[in-house]
């Protein structure tokens, strides 16, 4: 991508994405006023915006490339990191669903990740689709597959786990996972055309922690196992090795093995807490795209 492209999709990512005025646009590029005025001209005159900022054409290209290079990945989208963080997973929500929407046809299937990031993207590409997205999720836990409060246009067929992340006990558990309807769903899964997942850090506000599926004794004693995070609420070490817990066997997930064998895993996360745990899932080959932002990006391309 030239140059001049680049800026023209960071100027449409700034001015539309994050509502930043024409001359914060200037002062954060280095650039004249007039210059981001004929940037935003261009976008609309190339098509870069449309009903949706086409971030599969890339804004960060180099940095793309060498994502997708170094960590042997298919994609890599790279957005600009916001001036604040609290908006990085809504940013990353609205590009993943962007992008999704490009590449998804209407007999797509979907499969969908736990997670506020995950909930975020399942929002947007129900709102944005040309028709109904049907989605299958990877977990049990049902409110974060639903509609959120504002959610005005919600075209999405789902297709759930009847039950919740965390079962009472091992063997309420295991007759669950034999119940026709949780059967059906394990299947559907292995047919979707791609599947989206977020990444969870060890911090606070991790979702796993404000749900309360876990409280921090239990963040503790997996941070002294090894822990840097979880996909799916398996919990990887820094090797992307799976931690083995004493709640796997009342967990409704997607295994971890089953998540590398599935067609096209679209990982989405960022910021300085998901460093280790974004390395760590790239090492375990759990990931065929990566959607992240330029200061996540940088980090991950240092030893």
């Amino acid at each position: 991508m030239k140059y001049e492209d680049e800026l023209i999709y960071k100027a449409a990512w700034y001015y539309y994405v994050e509502n930043m005025t024409q001359q914060e646009i200037s002062e954060k590029l280095g650039l004249s006023r007039m210059k981001v005025v004929r940037l935003l001209d261009a976008a609309k005159e190339t098509g870069a915006i449309q009903f949706r900022i086409l971030t599969s054409n890339g804004m960060n290209f180099d940095l793309e490339e060498k994502l997708t290079s170094s960590w042997n990945l298919s994609k890599a989208i790279v957005i600009p990191t916001p001036q604040d963080l609290k908006n990085l997973n809504e940013n990353l929500a609205v590009a993943a669903a962007n992008y999704i929407a490009t590449i998804i046809s209407e007999q797509s299937f979907i499969n969908m990740g736990y997670g506020d990031t995950p909930s975020r993207v399942l929002n947007h590409l129900a709102a944005i689709a040309e028709s109904p997205v049907s989605v299958v999720s990877l977990t049990g836990g049902v409110n974060y597959y639903l509609p959120n409060a504002v959610s005005s246009i919600f075209k999405a067929k789902l297709h759930l786990y009847p039950t919740p992340l965390l079962i009472s006990s091992p063997e309420a558990c295991r007759a669950i996972l034999q119940e026709p309807g949780v059967q059906e769903i394990r299947r559907m899964t292995k047919l979707a055309s791609l599947s989206i997942v977020g990444i969870g850090g060890m911090n606070s506000d991790a979702t796993v922690l404000t749900n309360s599926i876990l409280n921090s004794n239990d963040f503790t004693y997996l941070s002294m196992q090894g822990a840097v995070g979880d996909i799916l609420t398996h919990f990887i070490d820094k090797d992307g090795n799976q931690i083995h817990t004493s709640f796997d066997d009342r967990l409704v997930s997607t295994s971890l093995d089953t998540l590398r064998e599935l067609n096209n895993v679209i990982g989405i996360a960022g910021g300085p807490q998901k460093i280790a745990v974004i390395k760590a899932a790239l090492r375990g080959h759990y990931l065929n795209t990566l959607i992240t932002d330029e200061d996540t990006a940088r980090h991950l391309l240092t030893p």
